[in-house]
């Protein structure tokens, strides 16, 4: 099972506190903690070292922008906040997304995934995942799981050692740049796999781990050949 990706939250503000805990629950797979308090939210920072950190930038006390600049090295933050002309300032101190009050759940997905990317290289292999929609519900796919990701019309179907397969509404391109080039490759207009669950393969076609087999288009042979003989 996937670890939960651990978030804390700071804002003076109780409403947008509610907020960004309804957002994490939707996303899933979160585990959030708020604070009003600027100096109590930077002490549980230090202590537990969460992977991503919401900051809002004009409070009473103390700015999230001079908590942003005590945070550990490691920490990836995103600053909310209902004024842009701190826009700048916030990007200077290396945040990875600035969001501007009031937003929307996409947007606050965007920079979610935005974060989860910048943290997925630090991450151990096992704990390495993508999110993806399957109707109304956000699911957690670990990526060392995936077989391979076959394109359908506006969908695309995720296939897991498990034998559990995932629909989702989205095109086979934007799903491929969720995935990390070292470990995935596509293999033809409607195939992208995972290279590590490869057994064998020639000019035509690869065969996966589990005994299937599958097209390799003429297109993307050259570029299977080189990445599946290092």
């Amino acid at each position: 099972m996937n670890r939960k990706i651990k978030c804390v939250a700071i804002d003076d503000e109780p409403l947008a506190l509610d907020v960004i805990s309804k957002f994490c629950e939707r996303i899933g797979n979160v585990e959030i903690q708020v604070f009003s308090d600027p100096g109590e939210g930077l002490d549980t920072i230090h202590k537990e070292k969460p992977d991503i950190v919401f900051l809002d930038i004009e409070m009473e006390n103390k700015t999230g922008l001079e908590i942003a600049a005590q945070l550990p090295e490691s920490s990836c933050f995103i600053f909310t906040t209902a004024y842009l002309n701190y826009a700048m300032d916030g990007f200077e101190l290396d945040a990875v997304d600035y969001l501007h009050k009031p937003f929307a759940f996409s947007r606050f997905e965007t920079a979610f995934r935005k974060a989860l990317r910048r943290i997925g290289p630090k991450e151990k292999e096992e704990d390495r995942y993508i999110v993806v929609k399957q109707e109304y519900n956000n699911v957690s796919i670990s990526l060392r799981e995936i077989l391979y990701v076959e394109a359908m019309e506006g969908y695309v179907k995720i296939f897991r050692e498990d034998g559990i397969c995932t629909v989702s509404r989205i095109t086979l391109k934007n799903i491929g740049a969720l995935l990390p080039d070292n470990d995935f490759i596509r293999i033809h207009r409607s195939y992208i796999v995972n290279k590590s669950k490869v057994r064998s393969f020639n000019k035509r076609e690869v065969e996966l781990k589990n005994g299937l087999f599958l097209p390799i288009g003429r297109q993307y042979s050259s570029e299977v050949n080189e990445a599946l003989s290092v």
